[in-house]
């Protein structure tokens, strides 16, 4: 390789290193510890929670919104309790 393809390849590698570095702490301060994704989904996988999509009319989804704002589970929590009264 020629030197200045070596310098591009190091200038992405450290761009690659500073986009990863995360943020500053002092930026953070107050912010609630979030887990990252694959974490995320690790926890999720041990609680037998698997991913499911689905396309639904808006008007529909708007309520399930509004609902899921006072359920104490959530989005999720409130599906998943309608999907049991709907089948059960």
């Amino acid at each position: 390789m020629k030197k200045s393809d070596l310098d591009k390849l190091l200038a992405k590698k450290i761009g690659g290193h500073m986009k990863g570095a995360g943020v500053s702490g002092r930026y953070g301060q107050g912010a609630v510890e979030l887990v990252d994704r694959r974490e995320q989904r690790r926890l999720d996988a041990a609680a037998g929670l698997v991913p499911f999509a689905c396309k639904l009319p808006a008007d529909l989804l708007a309520v399930l919104r509004e609902r899921a704002g006072s359920h104490a589970g959530g989005m999720n929590g409130l599906v998943a309790e309608l999907l049991r009264k709907g089948i059960g």
